[in-house]
């Protein structure tokens, strides 16, 4: 038992690395100020907020500007300016402003008038319709989240959730908007005098202003608050205020995000971790079993029969050595999305440990997507090269045609589902809507760079010798014998999906809130592990599959083994479209979540094919190669 405690610990804290210290690698500056020096609050865009389900509630996908003009939220004076972003950052939503909030350290202000505005009736549905839906604010503070206060009820924790709610629904059901905060900014006070921001956090009050000129934000705990109420009706005057209290604070600068990055449950994690890290020792066990007894025992067997004997014991796979390397049907898609796959598996393997060593902050937002979107335009070159090498394999001659389609169709088609997908969320005026100079700069960046970079791996692969098959094929294909039901491509595919989409079911589930609702996703030390054992169990469970359908005298294994390796993308849609407890509202809410949730699924399900062909082109040039043949 304490030996268990010490392993746990110490994984632990491996997989915790991308939290706290480790985050500022990479040399995120810290900024730190005097008493009175002016601290900048951002403002970035309004986004949905997980919550919790009924038959009455709705939520939506897309998000907007803070500044959209239906909200009417108020201007700095001198006017909205847009603050920098990175491509990543511009490509997941953010719509990062200055605000008209001032702040200057340690010096605490009360009741503060931003402006009054009014809402029309039109803008006031428009309010509370996404009141309702549980829309949030997202702001920050030298670049930290302003957050609320929560308390885990399973641990009694006490964390930040970053945003809070642009309103709140009372008991009646009747929506009310925010329209006073009262800002609480933790500091900390260092060796040299100066300070650093650590913390924020905000308590949001719906406060009914009579008098826009006489602003009482002040009120003792018996008092009883009129909250706004966004008058559908007729139009409505709102005042908005805002309060600031700076709070000493013993937290360093560097561990400042430990509060934000709280693990729910890490319990469940933890079990599926060793479930699954379970299943694949016992998969390893069978196919140690398999590969290195059953087929030794067969090899060495069938090499000591005398070659010149008139008959010759054949069956199962050994009886197909003729017809194995036949060159599957449109083999120059497959090749293509071999090399597809092989580019997005280095995409994501590299992304994935780089973010789980502490190598991408979540100071520096969107760091991971531009990562992720440099990494795939660089390993276009590697993947074009493998895409040549397979496909020569295949005994292709077409080369021309397999160099320009590999950087071109599957980009191509994650491209055009993204401009498909845009044009809803630009209908709907949403801030995640990309700008067209954006998308024309992804494009230059895709033709320009990454189209040329992978012709260059194809012409190297043309140098390479082909990979050399072991046996010789036979002019005239034999016959496959009938196959039980359960061996058919579609049947192999459902019962080897499962056991790799169960290495990756519970970082799904926090994927999907991070990339639908805006959450920080900062466990990627988990992600890494249940990553590698989704790979391992993919291509164990297809090596034994295939090898089964070999015994089986079916030498078509080239597009099973990608199917029954892909087989995964089934249950990561199914989870994504039967599992949700989503009640979507309107048609662009469903095509944003259908069309990203059909899009991850084929990716992770062109990358875990790659897998599932790549190890069984090893097993087969493997096998084949130890027998002899006349």
């Amino acid at each position: 038992m304490v030996g268990f405690k010490k392993l746990s610990t110490a994984l632990t804290i491996l997989f915790s690395i991308s939290s706290s210290n480790a985050f500022y690698l990479p040399g995120v500056a810290p900024t730190s100020y005097n008493v009175g020096d002016k601290v900048e609050l951002d403002v970035n865009h309004i986004t949905p907020s997980m919550r919790k389900q009924d038959e009455n509630s709705v939520t939506y996908l897309y998000s907007y500007d803070y500044y959209f003009e239906k909200f009417h939220f108020c201007e700095p004076e001198n006017g909205k300016q847009k603050q920098s972003e990175s491509l990543g950052s511009i490509l997941f939503g953010d719509r990062i402003f200055n605000s008209p909030f001032e702040f200057k350290l340690l010096e605490n202000t009360t009741c503060n008038k931003l402006c009054t505005t009014n809402y029309p009736k039109d803008d006031s549905i428009f309010v509370n319709k996404n009141i309702r839906a549980g829309f949030q604010f997202n702001m920050m503070i030298d670049g930290l989240p302003v957050a609320r206060t929560l308390v885990d009820a399973k641990t009694d924790d006490i964390f930040y959730s970053s945003g809070f709610n642009i309103g709140f629904d009372d008991e009646e059901n009747l929506p009310h908007l925010y329209n006073h905060y009262d800002f609480f900014i933790e500091y900390h006070l260092r060796s040299d005098g100066t300070y650093r921001v650590v913390g924020a956090t905000v308590n949001p009050i719906s406060i009914k202003y009579i008098d826009p000129d006489e602003i009482k934000c002040e009120f003792d705990e018996d008092s009883i608050i009129e909250p706004v109420r966004l008058s559908e009706e007729e139009s409505t005057d709102v005042t908005f205020s805002y309060s600031v209290f700076w709070v000493p604070s013993d937290t360093a600068w560097a561990t400042r995000w430990d509060k934000y990055l709280h693990v729910y449950d890490p319990k469940i994690q933890w079990f599926a971790l060793l479930n699954f890290s379970l299943i694949v020792i016992i998969l390893t066990i069978i196919m140690s079993h398999v590969l290195f007894k059953t087929l030794k025992n067969d090899i060495t067997k069938y090499n000591e029969v005398n070659l010149d004997d008139d008959v010759i014991d054949e069956m199962g796979w050994k009886l197909i050595y003729g017809d194995v390397f036949r060159p599957p049907k449109n083999p120059m898609l497959l090749s293509v999305l071999v090399g597809s796959g092989i580019q997005i598996l280095l995409m994501a393997l590299t992304s994935c440990f780089l973010a789980a060593f502490g190598l991408l902050s979540p100071s520096n937002r969107g760091s991971l997507a531009t990562v992720m979107f440099v990494l795939y335009s660089l390993y276009g070159s590697i993947g074009s090269y493998y895409s040549a090498i397979i496909y020569k394999f295949f005994q292709g001659q077409d080369w021309k045609i397999n160099m320009l389609l590999t950087p071109i169709l599957v980009p191509g088609g994650i491209f055009a589902t993204f401009i498909f997908i845009n044009f809803f969320l630009i209908i709907v005026h949403s801030s995640g809507a990309v700008p067209l100079g954006t998308m024309l700069v992804i494009f230059l960046i895709w033709i320009l760079v990454s189209v040329p970079y992978s012709c260059i791996g194809s012409l190297l692969a043309l140098k390479k010798k082909a990979i050399v098959i072991p046996v010789k094929v036979n002019q005239i294909s034999r016959q496959i014998p009938p196959q039980p039901w359960y061996m058919k491509t579609q049947y192999l595919s459902l019962i080897a999906g499962i056991f790799p989409f169960g290495a990756i079911a519970i970082e799904m589930y926090f994927i999907y809130n991070s990339l639908w609702f805006n959450r920080i996703f900062y466990m990627f030390g988990f992600l890494l592990f249940c990553f590698v054992l989704m790979l391992i169990t993919c291509m164990l469970v297809t090596l034994l599959l295939i090898y089964f359908s070999l015994c089986n005298e079916n030498y078509n294994w080239q597009w099973k083994s990608y199917f029954v390796s892909g087989g995964i993308s089934i249950y990561i849609f199914l989870h994504a479209i039967i599992l949700s407890k989503l009640n979507l509202g309107g048609l662009t809410s469903v095509v944003l979540y259908v069309g990203y949730s059909a899009l991850i699924a084929t990716i992770v399900g062109i990358m875990c094919g790659t897998i599932g062909f790549l190890s069984s082109m090893y097993l087969t040039l493997h096998i084949y190669g130890q027998i002899k043949v006349d």
